[in-house]
């Protein structure tokens, strides 16, 4: 049954619409969007659908098959940490527009998902996204009528997440799911929210997504804690972010700086770096270079940001082994995804491998996933 036909089945009126989001990968740059920095993502065909329709009043009734329950709330009780899970991302959406100004009311709404939970490939960016697009039309919003409107509607979406489900996220994710370019990777500077499309000429080789089964979390303090330690290192450097700071800054702000805190910083400074490398090989052809600039900045996650756990390091190396170009972990660490760059007659053998690594330690077998550039937040029906 489709998101349409079980709202219908729930409210006995057909829906209004129906609107989708996107999942995404990053390619490369990875927890520098809250340092002002750059990153090299692209939106997943796995997409997260909302079937809505209007209420009179203020109540948000959304029914998910993925999560299992019905949960009602009306918008004026939605406040910092409430309500609890998914809700959250799909309240403080409401919340995070009304507050902007908006004349938001409640929704009924059914909401079925392929971007896995969980798996570092941005599913609440893609639930509030999608949920903001719905709001959008069925309230005569137009924030889906330009990019710059665009950029208002990820703004409310980034709120919420920040306020309402209270992780402490940059804005990379909700830019992907709702300014991405089917065919292109979003090339953002979080700077000043400029984005530029970017290719993916990549013939005879593929973005191989490896989500490794160990759920990651971002609200656990552990996100928030990196966060503080890039904060203090530019305090230190006396900038207002780790953006203003090149490579060979480096040296003289890591001899002001605690070993820690300086290990966070190299990691973001290098990053940067390496982003732009990514972009120049990928309008040169030059995949070799691509391919390790992700293992770069997989060691640098894994040594400096210290946010990688064993299965993500595992899946990297065993996907280097078996014939990547390179690999790294993808989205926030802590567990979730890995992307791969493999040339396609590969892509079996690299599977086969991972998979034979994680039974050989008794872990769950991975899902894999191919990534091609797709297109951002749009009503479907």
């Amino acid at each position: 049954m489709d998101v349409a036909q079980s709202l219908q089945q729930r409210t006995g009126s057909p829906a209004e619409g129906v609107w989708s989001a996107p999942g995404r990968v990053n390619l490369i740059g990875e927890h520098t969007d809250y340092n002002d920095g750059l990153c090299l993502p692209m939106a997943l065909p796995l997409r997260t659908r909302v079937a809505a329709s209007r209420r009179d009043d203020d109540l948000v009734v959304a029914s998910s098959e993925g999560f299992g329950r019905v949960v009602r709330t009306s918008i004026g009780d939605v406040g910092p940490g409430r309500p609890k899970g998914w809700a959250a991302y799909v309240l403080g959406v409401l919340w995070a527009l009304r507050e902007a100004g908006h004349d938001v009311r409640g929704l009924e709404l059914s909401i079925d998902s392929d971007v896995p939970s969980g798996a570092g490939l941005s599913s609440s960016a893609a639930l509030e996204c999608a949920v903001g697009a719905a709001a959008s039309d069925l309230f005569d919003l137009g924030l889906l009528g330009s990019d710059e409107r665009r950029v208002e509607l990820a703004a409310a979406c980034v709120r919420a997440e920040n306020d309402i489900a209270m992780a402490a996220t940059g804005g990379m994710d909700q830019a992907v799911a709702l300014r991405s370019r089917e065919g292109a990777l979003l090339l953002l500077d979080c700077q000043d929210g400029s984005v530029e499309h970017v290719r993916a000429e990549i013939d005879g080789h593929v973005v191989l997504v490896t989500d490794t089964r160990s759920p990651h979390q971002l609200v656990d303090g552990q996100y928030e804690a990196r966060r503080r330690d890039c904060e203090t290192a530019a305090r230190s450097a006396g900038v207002a972010s780790l953006r203003e700071i090149e490579p060979e800054d480096l040296p003289a702000l890591l001899g002001r700086v605690d070993e820690v805190v300086g290990r966070r910083a190299r990691h973001v400074v290098t990053e940067n770096a390496r982003v732009r490398l990514v972009v120049d090989a990928l309008r040169s052809g030059n995949l070799a270079a691509v391919g390790a600039a992700l293992s770069a900045g997989h060691a640098s996650l894994r040594d400096d940001f210290e946010v990688t756990v064993p299965h993500l390091d595992v899946a990297v190396e065993s996907a280097v082994a078996a014939g990547a170009l390179g690999a790294r972990m993808t989205g926030g660490g802590f567990g979730g995804s890995t992307v791969a760059l493999v040339p396609s007659e590969l892509v079996e053998p690299v599977q086969a491998r991972i998979r034979e690594d994680y039974a050989a330690r008794g872990w769950e077998e991975p899902a894999f996933h191919v990534a091609t550039p797709s297109g951002p937040a749009t009503r479907e029906a």
